[in-house]
């Protein structure tokens, strides 16, 4: 299960936490509202049938009196219905069997006991208030009051505040976006500051003065990459003076071993077979002497401009005396790269294709939605799937570099290529070539 990003979970928690308060608020609120509408409307409905029951009482004093001309004398409205229980029977101003229906048991037995009371009930669905009050020991009103516009007046309450808290909620995350943007700013800041650290700029930074909060931070961050940086420094420093004292006694040995070379034939055979392997070595001293340096600058920042790249491929096949037809290239192809470590690059893929892949043949360069790519092919066996990752390690040959043409080679080609590649915030890979052998993919971000 993927864990949800920090800004995706401080938004949640602030949107929950703003629609719990606000649901809480709005809650509180309906409940206090509701009571004391409905608690107003029992007070008047109360005080309605207290002089409703006045007005009958004194109409009940005739001998003969009409009870349903008395009840239709009361002013009763649209809302409310009176009726009256008297000696069993009960009477009302119309015909309305819900009503009788309506007044709950426990509500008669408590009038008819001699006292008055209100009880909330619903009638069909909507909400009502039934008043009783007894009249004499036979006699008892009943007046039920229609709560329908309290009860659609709480509706329209409770949807508004609904709305609300939906508005706070999203108000809520809306501040929590704006809480993590802002309290994220430095982090990104960091992030930036480790991309340009990544990309060779050692001199990248974070400002102490941005937060004070986070000066630690910032101090420690600086600290690290200083130390970091002294000490790429010191490594590159030491891998180019090793490479460079190592340069001299190189060249007089080359110059030493070219005349036995230029003399084997006045050589018995044993000296020059040993006098061509002195040769071939010292090549490969040299060779590695050169990778070393390249690689002792290898940290230092791209310098990007506009390069032609069919020319450069077409270039470095023709130094390596490779046929020009292995290059594809379309016209326009034209990138903002470091054209000494592309060439690098080329040279190396191109060179560990002759060396351990049988040969190239083919070379693409194409650029897919701003992204340039470099596709070298060869016809060897192919790079065994576990050693697709780690041969592009220093000092580092996949376990099929004997089987793709013999032991030559310092280890580094493919690592300087990765670390050109990575300067330049590409990477490379290594696949299968269909049809057999092996495809080494350049995939380089922002060429246009």
């Amino acid at each position: 299960m993927k864990l949800a990003g920090l800004r995706t979970r401080v938004i949640a928690g602030f949107a929950a936490g703003a629609l719990a308060l606000s649901a809480s608020m709005a809650l509180i609120s309906y409940q206090v509202t509701r009571s004391s509408l409905l608690d107003g409307r029992q007070r008047s409905t109360i005080r309605a049938a207290t002089f409703d029951a006045r007005v009958i009482s004194a109409g009940l004093t005739v001998d003969r009196p009409d009870i349903v001309a008395i009840l239709r004398s009361l002013d009763t409205g649209g809302n409310r219905r009176a009726l009256l229980h008297r000696d069993g029977n009960w009477y009302a101003r119309g015909a309305d069997p819900r009503a009788v229906d309506a007044v709950p048991d426990g509500l008669q037995r408590m009038v008819e006991s001699g006292g008055q009371g209100i009880q909330l009930v619903r009638i069909d669905g909507e909400p009502a208030v039934v008043v009783g009050i007894s009249l004499s020991p036979t006699t008892a009103l009943y007046e039920i009051d229609y709560l329908r516009e309290l009860d659609q007046t709480l509706r329209v309450l409770g949807w508004v505040l609904t709305l609300v808290a939906a508005v706070v909620a999203a108000a809520g995350a809306g501040l929590g976006w704006y809480a993590t943007r802002y309290v994220l700013r430095p982090l990104r800041s960091v992030a930036d500051a480790a991309e340009g650290i990544t990309a060779g700029d050692l001199a990248a930074r974070l400002d102490p003065a941005t937060d004070p909060d986070l000066q630690r931070l910032t101090t420690s961050f600086n600290a690290m990459v200083e130390q970091l940086s002294r000490r790429i420094e010191r490594d590159r420093r030491f891998a180019a003076d090793v490479s460079h004292e190592l340069r001299s006694p190189l060249q007089t040995l080359a110059a030493s071993a070219s005349v036995l070379h230029r003399r084997r034939d006045q050589l018995d055979e044993r000296t020059a077979t040993a006098a061509g392997l002195v040769v071939d070595e010292i090549g490969r001293f040299q060779s590695l002497v050169d990778d070393l340096l390249e690689l002792s600058r290898g940290d230092l920042p791209v310098t990007r401009a506009p390069v032609d790249m069919a020319d450069l491929a077409h270039r470095v096949v023709e130094l390596r005396g490779l046929p020009p037809e292995i290059v594809q290239c379309g016209e326009g192809q034209r990138w903002a790269v470091d054209r000494r470590r592309i060439e690098q690059v080329l040279v190396n893929l191109l060179d560990n294709a002759v060396t351990h892949g049988g040969g190239p043949t083919a070379v693409r360069i194409v650029a897919e939605e701003g992204t340039g790519v470099i596709e070298v092919d060869d016809e060897g066996p192919g790079v065994n799937p576990a050693d697709r990752t780690v041969i592009f390690d220093r000092f580092v040959r996949g376990r099929s570099a004997g089987a793709r043409g013999g032991d030559d080679g310092t280890g580094l080609g493919l690592s300087l290529v990765a670390q050109h590649v990575g300067v330049h915030g590409g990477r490379v890979t290594a696949l299968d070539r269909p049809g057999g052998g092996a495809r080494f993919r350049v995939e380089l971000p922002g060429v246009r």
